[in-house]
């Protein structure tokens, strides 16, 4: 054991940079020899103070738990037998010659006047006993643990052994002259003298010269000394691992793990040593972690398991070896750089993924992509795996690197180790390439793709197409997706055979259910293959087809765009990016839809059936992509087999379907249905059942309209495909008349003529009445939503508006607005109001109190507003409409005048898409006319006996209420009434309401009665 200084630096911090080493690094060479040792502590002093630093090792006892054959189960190991006593040792000492004696043995071989080794009969140069040999006590201590009732064998002398060992530190070749010899007979002796001190001294600052002095040797001497066997002996190795726990020198501590790392690759024996005793690797992953970096070498040797690798060594410490100076390193059997690069490529490869994501994340955070991108350079082929490795797993964590790496990363030695590897390394550069080409920019991908097919030895293609047949099922997807990619760099030819083993293997392992990884891997790979990412590499095949059906991103995406552009506004896709991506999408289509007539549409069909939701998402997004594009691409009769395997579960998931997004995926391939011969018939007779889900879809896309168009005006008899089935009637007769309803999310409300107003929970077929307030002294004639959508607005003949806030299960007033008269009609703007009053014009009043009347020369009875312009129903007919930024009126229909003393008054207003709806009377019933918003062209008109009161217009249909028990669905199209729905009383329908997904139709009636109807 070593002694130290008392003024030694503490081993707490960090050691000191090996620029600083240098700088001391002559005076320690002069020193060597030169060197006294200062006032040290005594062996037993310090024995404590090791003991606490090492903690408990546990020892590592496989090779002794089993006998060899022909030995008793008890009998101990022969190493653990004292030579001398026939007896286990107790206090084992090893001498200089490598033979191990119990010292109270070998003390009595000394006291005889022997000066020579028992077993060697070697001549010793000091007769002084080393430290016991605490290595092979714990040993021992353990195996008598296992084996209480243990019998010694007979003594076996290891003479013969230790005789060749001995030739073997002589001279490796023998010398041609005696001044060689005496050279080297000089190197011996001083080697041997420094070993000595190095494993028996008990002065550390001894032993640290004799470290110092033995990498001069080793780094000096070439005369075919063969130091390494000599440094190999467990004791030697003991002595190396003491001055690692106790010195604080970095200039010793260095040589120390370059002797061990050197000695260590090359004799495996070495490792085996340094191994068996825990302590021993925790001591050189701590000297790593504190700034030792040449430590990484040996840890490298030394194999630790991937879990004790990650917390002890830490992938931050190995990515700051990596990213080091290599000028500022101790040259060793192994770059220390290299080192750090396959410790960390075997952490990010950990099968725990927690272990695998922390290394991910060192690697992006320490910014050292650039670094091991230059790695795939290395000259060694375990290296440019290695980097290989680490860069996969980072473009799969966060793509945004991979442009990075396609920017920096020369492929050419990668394409040269393909050619070489193991199957599980091909796999590596496979997927590495495959990820690689995500980029978001297509002519960047097939740049990547004309490099990997034409550079490298030998063709790449070919190498490909022999993996894939032979590979293991999980790793062929991967394989075939990028041997397609590279067959279609060129027009596709009539047959290739790279094609169709690519095509054939996915589409095989998307239906081996045996292997439902495979099927995964075959159908992202399938998806995939439309080419178009963002800049993470993820596939944007879901969101070019919702972008086609007009729904521009898919939540949340746009905002992340919007990013990623702030930062890199070059990735801004151009005009020639887009017809790169389009040329692209129609050459693989096309090759996919037209592989055997069209049987990957059966495989999709049987993946969007699978029970796995991932698997079930991304066959149904391909099957929809193809079908797709089989509207663009030539007929070549596979439209047939598109319909047959997929039809009918594209009308399941646009019923079913919880996503909103999927439904309008599955509304795109029914759109495509249409553009087929047979499909239009087949898909005709499934008007019904796909009617209430594209209704769903119209605020979403306006794709739904042209589809819903198509199939109604198809169908001879609409009457069966409008069906409204009744919900509720709920009599309010106790409350009065209905005068409003209004429809907010979930919920309906209703004012009354006691000045009541009604909250009602809407869900599936139920109303539920959740409050009832009434807070206005007199009618509630007009309820309006906010343009913000956060508030509602009540008028009252009270000559009040009320503001309400809209809670889950209630509303509450928060503010009242004295208008100064009675309210009749509201619209409600988020800075001004406009109500129509007892007397002629509109009232306008902002919110802060100042107030205007327009249109005075009007008597208005109806009010509708969009985009700041303002509608008006008169009492003689007359229909106007306002700009209220100018107040400029302008004359859609002119007035009548009242013909036999009665007027024809304009009953309601409604504004839909480009249209306004206005309900007038006439002398035989009531005329609805319809004009262009933008033109005031008349467009067409309705002719009905009913005297209508109140008007909803719904995207197909128009709904009139009025004066006897009916109400009236008239065909916005072509404008003839398709069916008539009877009222619970013979009263008048004063209001109506539909609720957003227009499926909920409510009327209010004059006897109070509330009264829904679903469509069905």
């Amino acid at each position: 054991m070593k002694s130290t200084s008392e003024n030694r630096p503490s081993l707490d911090g960090n050691l000191s940079s090996s620029s600083d080493s240098e700088a001391e690094s002559e005076d320690d060479d002069k020193n060597v020899a030169l060197l006294e040792p200062r006032q040290s502590q005594s062996h037993e002093q310090m024995q404590p103070n090791l003991k606490e630093f090492r903690g408990s090792p546990e020892y590592h006892m496989a090779e002794y738990d089993n006998p060899p054959p022909g030995t008793a189960k008890n009998m101990p190991p022969k190493d653990f037998v004292c030579p001398i006593t026939s007896n286990i040792f107790d206090d084992p000492v090893t001498l200089e010659t490598g033979q191990t004696y119990e010292r109270k043995a070998i003390e009595e071989w000394f006291k005889t006047g022997n000066s020579t080794c028992p077993i060697t009969r070697q001549k010793l140069q000091n007769t002084q006993l080393p430290k016991t040999n605490y290595v092979l006590k714990r040993l021992i201590a353990s195996w008598k643990e296992h084996n209480p009732n243990s019998v010694p064998p007979p003594c076996e002398s290891p003479y013969e052994e230790s005789k060749a060992v001995t030739k073997t530190i002589k001279v490796s070749t023998l010398p041609k002259d005696v001044v060689k010899q005496a050279t080297v007979d000089g190197i011996i002796s001083e080697l041997r003298h420094a070993i000595n001190n190095l494993y028996m001294s008990d002065i550390l600052e001894e032993s640290e010269m004799a470290v110092l002095h033995i990498e001069k040797l080793w780094r000096e001497v070439n005369l075919g000394v063969d130091i390494h066997s000599m440094l190999s002996k467990p004791p030697i190795i003991n002595g190396f691992m003491e001055i690692l726990f106790n010195s604080v020198q970095p200039r010793v501590l260095r040589a120390a793990v370059f002797l061990l790392a050197e000695t260590g690759s090359r004799d495996h024996s070495v490792i085996q040593t340094l191994t068996r005793v825990d302590t021993d690797v925790e001591c050189i992953m701590a000297l790593f972690k504190k700034g030792l970096t040449e430590a990484v070498v040996l840890l490298y040797l030394l194999k630790p398991s991937t879990t004790s690798l990650a917390e002890m060594a830490t992938p931050e410490s190995l990515l700051a070896a990596f990213n080091k100076e290599e000028e500022n390193l101790v040259p060793m059997c192994l770059k220390p750089k290299t080192a750090a690069l396959l410790l960390f490529a075997q952490v990010i490869g950990s099968s725990e993924e927690r272990i695998a994501l922390s290394a991910a994340k060192c690697v992006f955070s320490e910014k050292a992509i650039g670094n091991i991108v230059a790695s795939l350079e290395a000259e060694w082929a375990e290296e440019r795996i290695a980097a290989v490795e680490i860069l996969l797993r980072c473009m799969q964590e966060d793509g945004t690197c991979r442009n990075t790496i396609a920017e920096k990363a020369d492929l050419s030695p990668i394409l040269e180790s393909f050619t070489g590897a193991t199957d599980v390394e091909c796999l590596k550069i496979v997927q590495f390439f495959s990820e690689l080409i995500k980029l978001n920019r297509r002519t960047l991908n097939e740049q990547i793709l004309r490099f990997i097919k034409e550079e490298g030895p030998f063709s790449t293609m070919h190498t490909l197409l022999i993996c894939l047949q032979t590979g293991l099922q999980d790793q062929c997807p991967v394989m075939a997706g990028l041997l397609l990619q590279l067959d279609l760099l060129v027009e596709p030819r009539k047959m290739s055979i790279y094609r169709e083993e690519a095509i054939d293997t996915l589409i095989s392992c998307l239906r081996n259910t045996d292997f439902p990884a495979a099927q995964l891997a075959a159908a992202h790979t399938i998806m995939s293959l439309q080419g178009r990412f963002d800049f993470s590499g993820k596939s944007l095949t879901r969101e070019v087809l919702l972008k086609r059906a007009g729904v521009d991103r898919s939540p949340g995406y746009l905002e992340q765009v919007l990013q990623i552009n702030s930062f890199y506004p070059e990735t801004e896709i151009t005009p020639e990016e887009e017809k790169a991506a389009d040329d692209w999408e129609r050459k693989i289509a096309s090759v996919l839809v037209s592989h055997e007539f069209g049987i990957v549409f059966e495989a999709l069909a049987d993946g969007i059936n699978s029970r796995n939701p991932e698997l079930r998402s991304a066959c149904f997004i391909s099957a929809t992509w193809l079908v797709y594009m089989l509207t663009i691409l030539p007929d070549t009769g596979v439209q047939g087999a598109a319909r047959v395997c997929l039809l009918k579960q594209f009308i399941t998931k646009l019923n079913s379907a919880k996503d909103i997004h999927d439904r309008v995926l599955s509304m795109i391939a029914l759109n495509s249905f249409l553009h087929f011969p047979d499909g239009f018939h087949d898909l005709t007779s499934y008007t019904k059942d796909i009617l209430k889900g594209l209704r769903e879809l119209k605020r979403i896309s306006p794709l739904t309209s042209e589809i819903l168009k198509v199939l109604v005006e198809e169908n001879e008899s609409k009457s069966d495909i409008w069906i409204h089935k009744e919900l509720i009637r709920v009599d309010c007769s106790e409350n009065g008349e209905v005068l409003s309803l209004i429809f907010f999310r979930n919920k309906l409300f209703s004012g009354h003529s006691d000045g009541t107003i009604k909250v009602w929970m809407v869900k599936d077929t139920s109303f539920h009445l959740l409050q009832e307030i009434q807070e206005h002294l007199k009618p509630v004639t007009s309820l309006v939503i906010s343009e913000s959508g956060d508030r509602l607005y009540s008028g009252s003949l009270d000559r009040t508006a009320k503001v309400w806030s809209v809670g889950k299960a209630a509303i509450h007033c928060v503010q009242v607005h004295d208008m100064k008269e009675q309210i009749h009609n509201l619209i409600v703007t988020d800075s001004i109001s406009c109500f129509t009053a007892q007397g002629a014009g509109v009232k306008v009043q902002s919110w802060n109190g100042e107030s205007k009347v327009l249109n005075s020369n009007k008597y208005v009875k109806c009010l509708a507003h969009v985009h700041g312009r303002l509608y008006c129903g008169c009492h003689d007919s007359s229909v106007q409409e306002i700009n209220l930024d100018t107040g400029n009126v302008s004359t859609i229909q002119s007035g009548s005048k009242k013909l036999l003393g009665k007027a024809y008054p304009i009953h309601a207003l409604q504004l839909h898409g480009e249209l306004i709806y206005a309900a007038g009377s006439s002398l035989d019933g009531s005329v609805i006319k319809m004009w262009d918003n933008s033109s005031y062209r008349l467009v067409g008109s309705l002719q009905t006996g009913l005297e209508v009161r109140a008007m909803a217009v719904s995207s197909e249909l128009i709904y009139l209420g009025g004066k006897g028990v009916a109400v009236e669905i008239w065909d916005k199209t072509k404008h003839n009434k398709l069916d008539t729905l009877q009222t619970a009383t013979n009263s008048r329908v004063l209001c109506m309401s539909l609720d957003r997904n227009e499926e909920i139709l409510v009327i209010g009636t004059s006897d109070g009665q509330i009264q829904a109807w679903r469509v069905n």
